[in-house]
């Protein structure tokens, strides 16, 4: 098992490990399917860890949604990798990363609970922005900001995840 790594933004050459790491999780409904595509598109939202070796063994992205608030998605540990805090060390450089951009909220809509609770998530009830962010929101044809406003054409993703929300 890895324990020497190092978390650095995420190349178009790492996307094919990341998709990789993705499907067993897409498969069992835990992660959004997203096609390739759409991974290359999104690549600067990304970070990884980097074995020693050089391979991808975790990643994170985060999706700026608004202003003042972004999402922590697609968070993914190889399974050869689990138990090392890679899964930490992502969501940490994310909230980095989101505070280095100005946003001073991150949301997640996870079935990780406990792991997000460790990492200073707190879980909310409702959608927090206000009435007007929530109609701009609205436009978005994003599916994960349709998860986040509970929008009902993705209710067959969120059923039984659960919103939380760290401040930074």
């Amino acid at each position: 098992m890895p324990h020497n790594f190092h978390i650095r933004p995420a190349r178009t050459s790492d996307i094919p490990a990341v998709q990789a790491m993705r499907a067993p999780l897409v498969d069992s409904n835990v992660l959004l399917q997203h096609q390739l595509v759409s991974l290359y598109e999104r690549v600067q939202e990304f970070v990884v860890a980097v074995a020693s070796d050089g391979r991808i063994i975790a990643a994170g992205a985060l999706h700026v949604m608004w202003g003042d608030l972004a999402e922590v998605r697609s968070l993914v540990v190889d399974q050869s990798a689990r138990g090392l805090g890679l899964g930490k060390a992502i969501v940490e450089a994310l909230i980095e990363r989101a505070a280095s951009l100005g946003i001073d909220r991150v949301f997640c809509l996870t079935f990780e609970v406990d792991f997000f609770g460790r990492c200073g998530f707190e879980v909310i009830s409702d959608v927090p922005v206000d009435e007007e962010t929530f109609a701009q929101m609205v436009e978005s044809n994003d599916d994960g900001i349709a998860e986040f406003l509970d929008l009902a054409r993705v209710k067959q993703n969120t059923l039984g995840n659960t919103r939380m929300l760290r401040l930074i």
